[in-house]
C-alpha cells in the first residue's frame, strides 16, 4: 500500500506540473483554462494523498469548480479574446529570469530552513469550523463580499 501510494502521490505531482507548464505555455486562452482546471484537480488528489479530505473538497469546489468557471466566463464575455489569443510579450526574457530567480529562492529557503516537526493530534474538521464561524467569522465574511463585488464588476463591465 505504502508504494502505490507513493506512485499516485508523485503520478499527480508529475500532472499538476505538467499541467501548470501548460498553462503558462499554450498560446490559446481557452485551453489555458482547461489545463488550469487540470492543476487544480491534480492538487486535490496532492491533497487526497497527503490525507486532507477536507481541503481537497473545498479544492474542487472553489478552485476547480467557481474560479475556473468564472474565468472560463470573463474568457468568453472579453471580447476578441478567443480570436487574438495570447499576444506575444515583449519582456519575455525578463520574466524568465525573474521565475528562475524566484524559483530559485524559494530552493534556498526550502533547504536550508530547519522545519520542525508537528507534535500532537492535527487539527480535525470541527476544531476548522469553530474556527471558522467563530473567531474568523468577519474575515470570511469580508472575503464573500470581496468576491460578490468582484463578480459584479466583472458583469457589468463585460455587458458595456
Amino acid at each position: 500500500m505504502d508504494i502505490a501510494h507513493g506512485l499516485a502521490f508523485y503520478a499527480l505531482a508529475g500532472l499538476t506540473a505538467l499541467s501548470a507548464l501548460f498553462v503558462v505555455t499554450l498560446r490559446n486562452i481557452f485551453h489555458a483554462v482547461l489545463a488550469l482546471v487540470l492543476s487544480f484537480i491534480g492538487v486535490a488528489g496532492l491533497y487526497v494523498t497527503l490525507n486532507a479530505g477536507f481541503l481537497a473538497a473545498v479544492q474542487v469546489l472553489i478552485y476547480a469548480g467557481a474560479i475556473a468557471v468564472l474565468t472560463l466566463f470573463a474568457v468568453f464575455l472579453t471580447r476578441n479574446a478567443m480570436t487574438q489569443g495570447n499576444p506575444p510579450g515583449r519582456l519575455h526574457a525578463s520574466a524568465v529570469i525573474a521565475a528562475g530567480l524566484v524559483f530559485l529562492a524559494m530552493a534556498y529557503v526550502f533547504t536550508s530552513t530547519a522545519w520542525p516537526r508537528g507534535e500532537g493530534e492535527p487539527y480535525g474538521p470541527g476544531t476548522l469550523a469553530a474556527a471558522l464561524f467563530t473567531t474568523f467569522v468577519f474575515p470570511f465574511e469580508l472575503a464573500s463580499v470581496v468576491l460578490l463585488v468582484a463578480m459584479i464588476g466583472a458583469i457589468v463591465i463585460a455587458r458595456e
